[in-house]
C-alpha cells in the first residue's frame, strides 16, 4: 500500500478544542463578550478569536452578533444544548476531584433576592473569601424567580416559600420581622400614625416586584394579618433607596427589621405602629437542584451563613 497516497487522500478530521467551545458556551451564558471575557480571565478581543477559530473549525456560523445584542444560529443553539451538560460534568469532575486536597476552593455561582443580596451577603461576603481564600463568588441579584438549572447557578437564596419543592433547600436565616420606619424629623411635621389607616395621610414608599405589581403592606389587627396598598410619592424594585429616602425624612417606609437595623440603632429611623406589625416571615433558604451533591465550597458558605445568621 502506498502510503503516501493514503495521507494525501485522507479526509480531514476536526479535531476539536477544549478553549474555543468554553468560551462559545460562556458567551451564550453571559450574553455577551465582555462577561464571558470577565468570567473566564481573558480579554474580550481572545474571547471572539476564540469563537471566530471555533465557527471556522466547524464551518457554521454559531452566534449571530451585533453591535448591540447577540443570539445562537440554529447549529449554535443546538451545540450549546448538546455541549453545555457535558461541559458542566467537567467542571463538577474538576471539582470533586480537588475536593481530595481536602481543601474548600472553587467557583460559586449564586442567584439572590435583593434582600437576601442585602441582609445575608453583603454583610458577609468579605469575611467568608478572607476565610476561604481559594474560593471566588459570583453573585447575580434577580428579584424574580430564577430557574438556577438552566442558568448555570450553584444555588439560589430566596424566601422558604418561593422555593420548589423539587429543590433542597438549607435555612440559612431566622424569622425576618417588619416594621414601618421614618425619621424623626418628618414624624415631627408630618404626625405620627396611630394606626395603619392613618398612612392614607402620609408618604408610603412602595416596593414593585418583577412582575409589576406593588408590594403590598402587611399588619395585624382583629386576630387575622391583612395586605393594603398606598399610593406613594417614590417606588422602586429595590429597598436600599427608600430606606435612604426614609432617613432623608421624605416619608414611611416598611421593611426587614434587619434592613435598617444600623438606622434604628443610632437614631436616624425610628419604628412607628410596632402594635400593629405582622407576624415574621419565614427566614431565607439557600437551595440547590436535588440530583447534585453540595459542594464543599458550598457546604462551607452555608454553614458560615448559619453561624452568623441574624
Amino acid at each position: 500500500m502506498n502510503h503516501s497516497v493514503f495521507q494525501k487522500n485522507k479526509v480531514a478530521v476536526i479535531k476539536p478544542d477544549f478553549m474555543e467551545a468554553r468560551a462559545f458556551i460562556t458567551i451564550l451564558q453571559t450574553g455577551s463578550f465582555a462577561q464571558a471575557a470577565r468570567r473566564l480571565g481573558l480579554s474580550p478581543s481572545r474571547i471572539s478569536e476564540l469563537l471566530r477559530s471555533f465557527e471556522e473549525r466547524l464551518h457554521v456560523r454559531l452566534i449571530e452578533r451585533t453591535t448591540r445584542s447577540l443570539s445562537p444560529t440554529p447549529a449554535g443553539e443546538m451545540l450549546f444544548a448538546r455541549l453545555s451538560p457535558l461541559m458542566d460534568e467537567f467542571t463538577e469532575a474538576l471539582e470533586s476531584t480537588r475536593e481530595f486536597s481536602g481543601k474548600v476552593s472553587g467557583l460559586l455561582r449564586l442567584t439572590a433576592a435583593p434582600p437576601a443580596a442585602d441582609l445575608l451577603l453583603e454583610p458577609h461576603i468579605a469575611s467568608f473569601l478572607r476565610t476561604y481564600p481559594q474560593v471566588s463568588i459570583e453573585v447575580s441579584v434577580d428579584g424574580g424567580l430564577v430557574d438556577i438549572v438552566a442558568g448555570r447557578f450553584d444555588a439560589g437564596i430566596r424566601f422558604g416559600e418561593l422555593v420548589d419543592q423539587d429543590m433542597i433547600a438549607v435555612r440559612i436565616s431566622a424569622d425576618i420581622p417588619f416594621v414601618v420606619v421614618a425619621a424623626p424629623a418628618y414624624l415631627a411635621t408630618a404626625g405620627k400614625p396611630e394606626e395603619p389607616r392613618d398612612l392614607v395621610n402620609h408618604c408610603c414608599f412602595n416596593v414593585r416586584l418583577p412582575g409589576g405589581t406593588i408590594l403590598p403592606w402587611r399588619f395585624r389587627g382583629d386576630s387575622r394579618v391583612y395586605e393594603t396598598q398606598f399610593d406613594g410619592r417614590f417606588t422602586a424594585n429595590t429597598t436600599s433607596m427608600q430606606v435612604r429616602a426614609a432617613v432623608e425624612g421624605l416619608g414611611l417606609f416598611q421593611t426587614p427589621r434587619t434592613q435598617v437595623a444600623a438606622e434604628l440603632e443610632d437614631g436616624r429611623l425610628v419604628t412607628v405602629l410596632d402594635e400593629w406589625a405582622p407576624p415574621p416571615l419565614g427566614g431565607f433558604y439557600l437551595y440547590y437542584p436535588s440530583r447534585r451533591q453540595m459542594r464543599p465550597a458550598l457546604k462551607a458558605l452555608v454553614d458560615f451563613l448559619r453561624q452568623h445568621r441574624q
